[in-house]
């Protein structure tokens, strides 16, 4: 029987107490773990050990955490989740333009951390739908949802073909390849999620709601900023004029005139 080994973290924190407290929870939960004091290290790190996640803080010296997630995203779609305890939607906006999946704010419970954790985790299996045991693990994931949630629509049902084309858009959900007239465009995992969902149900809107539960597996009461962002870098890997924003709900693929 094969077992899957456990995902090997990179935590890059500054501040040795946090750094610390944090490296030793996350080996309790069963994570092995690597550490670095600063970006420059954290870079000398992620090139080392090849890690499976990067936990970032955003404030670090020498390279802070936005700079170092920009140099890392120009060589791996790693999942990249930062810390801040700074919740300035600049900060925030910053950190998520830079390439990261998504953030936590400090101070967190080590449970909460973890859950966060695994759901990124779960976005590398690139799959159009949550798995079936999402019901169990998305509960984990969710931190501040109240104890009702409106009404979604259902998630689409994938059509039997392999390859959706959306002129001169191509997206294979076999090889879960992506091009745009004929050239291979690399999404990171959350952002193809994403993609996949929109071109599920081409013309049909998604609301932001929707989209952060079906693609982040959060439920009502999550910062909707992260998926702003998110189509924002995904307009800009595949064309500006494709995901049309419609106010007050959401998003939709354009069909082709």
């Amino acid at each position: 029987m094969t077992t899957t080994p456990t995902p090997h973290i990179l935590l890059v924190e500054d501040d040795e107490v946090i750094r610390e407290a944090t490296r030793m929870a996350l080996e309790r939960y069963g994570f092995p773990v690597t550490t670095a004091a600063d970006g420059l290290e954290g870079l000398e790190a992620f090139h080392a050990v090849n890690p499976d996640l990067l936990l970032l803080d955003v404030m670090l010296p020498l390279l802070d955490g936005v700079g170092l997630c920009r140099r890392i995203r120009e060589e791996s779609q790693l999942p990249i989740l930062m810390m801040s305890a700074r919740t300035d939607p600049v900060d925030v906006v910053s950190g998520l333009e830079a390439g990261a999946d998504d953030y936590v704010v400090k101070p967190f419970e080590s449970a909460v951390l973890v859950a966060r954790i695994r759901t990124v985790l779960r976005r590398v299996r690139v799959v159009p739908a949550p798995p079936a045991s999402a019901a169990v693990e998305a509960a984990e994931a969710v931190v501040t949802a109240p104890a009702f949630a409106p009404a979604t629509v259902a998630p689409a049902t994938l059509a039997p073909a392999t390859v959706r084309s959306f002129d001169g858009l191509e997206v294979d959900t076999d090889s879960m390849e992506v091009r745009v007239h004929g050239r291979l465009v690399p999404l990171t995992p959350t952002e193809l999620r994403l993609l996949l969902e929109l071109t599920a149900s081409p013309g049909i809107v998604l609301e932001r709601t929707t989209l952060l539960e079906r693609v982040w597996d959060y439920e009502w009461g999550a910062d909707t900023r992260v998926v702003d962002v998110h189509v924002q870098r995904l307009r800009a890997k595949i064309g500006s004029d494709r995901i049309e924003t419609v106010r007050g709900f959401g998003y939709k693929l354009r069909r082709p005139a």
